[in-house]
């Protein structure tokens, strides 16, 4: 997959097949999306995804791991336009000619019924279907993916992150949320307990659930080992400053420092509280590690 980003300067020698969105969390709705174009490579095009770089802004899933999703998905091109102001203040019909026909060469456009884009977001699907013949490209509305009677989107999958609901979030996003980072050196009050763990920082604007332990699975070269993870700032050993991952992982102990491993969420059990000591802190993180146990026994 070729990476376009930084830059407003991008050509595509080809005809493609083009989607284009925010594609925060890459879920169950956008791969309705995803498949048309990636179903157009059979007609010689190529597929393309176009979404807006817009800094660091809270996300559900941060560019790295967008890039990781969509290359698993062998899309052909993505580019990550820089939200310029000159872009920002572009009338619809001028992105639909300059952008779309003359940059992109786009032949197929697959949109959801929300879609828009342009100046005060004047554009939406009708636009392209009525500019679709001119620019000579086609236009398929695709409707949106639903769960229990409500449209999949980016909104619906971070409300249920907030609560904490990580069984419906995974449902939504069609697998699990994940947090990726290096294991960081940490207070090493795991291993005083006799249960070792990893701590990694996340960036600050990836989105994560409410603090407390969960049932997670951590990704660590290519092997798969389940345990638990407290999301938050460690109060009971005097609290830290940045909120951070630390997993215990029920099966592995060796050193970690330095690797790059992805932290998937399963399941929640309790907040993160603050307890009277380190034997009470034990106490409570053995009960942890059997509800783990039994929650994976049953997964």
């Amino acid at each position: 997959m070729e990476i376009i980003k930084h830059t407003t300067e991008f050509q595509t020698e080809e005809g493609t097949a083009v989607s284009l969105g925010k594609f925060d969390g890459l879920h169950q709705g956008h791969r309705l999306l995803i498949d048309r174009i990636l179903d157009k490579k059979q007609e010689g095009l190529a597929s393309l995804i176009f979404t807006f770089d817009f800094g660091e802004r809270p996300a559900l899933t941060l560019p790295e791991e967008r890039r990781e999703l969509l290359r698993r998905r062998q899309l052909d091109y993505l580019v990550e336009c820089p939200f310029v102001p000159a872009l920002a203040h572009m009338e619809p019909e001028d992105f639909v000619t300059k952008i779309l026909k003359e940059r992109l060469h786009a032949k197929y456009l697959a949109v959801g019924t929300d879609f828009r884009f342009g100046y005060q977001r004047r554009g939406d699907y009708r636009l392209l279907q009525q500019m679709s013949s001119s620019c000579g490209f086609q236009v398929e509305v695709v409707e949106k993916a639903c769960w229990k009677g409500r449209e999949i989107s980016s909104t619906y999958i971070r409300d249920e992150l907030k609560q904490g609901h990580m069984e419906q979030v995974n449902q939504l996003l069609g697998y699990a949320y994940s947090v990726t980072g290096e294991v960081l050196h940490g207070r090493q009050i795991g291993r005083t307990l006799g249960m070792p763990t990893t701590n990694v920082l996340p960036k600050e604007q990836k989105l994560l659930p409410p603090n407390g332990v969960y049932a997670t699975r951590t990704l660590i070269a290519g092997e798969v080992f389940e345990g638990i993870t407290n999301i938050g700032y460690k109060p009971t050993v005097g609290g830290e400053t940045r909120k951070g991952v630390e997993t215990y992982l029920f099966d592995l102990d060796r050193n970690l420092y330095g690797e790059i491993i992805q932290v998937q969420f399963y399941g929640y059990e309790r907040p993160e509280r603050r307890f009277s000591g380190l034997e009470a802190l034990k106490a409570q993180i053995e009960s942890d590690v059997a509800w783990g146990r039994e929650f994976f026994s049953f997964l």
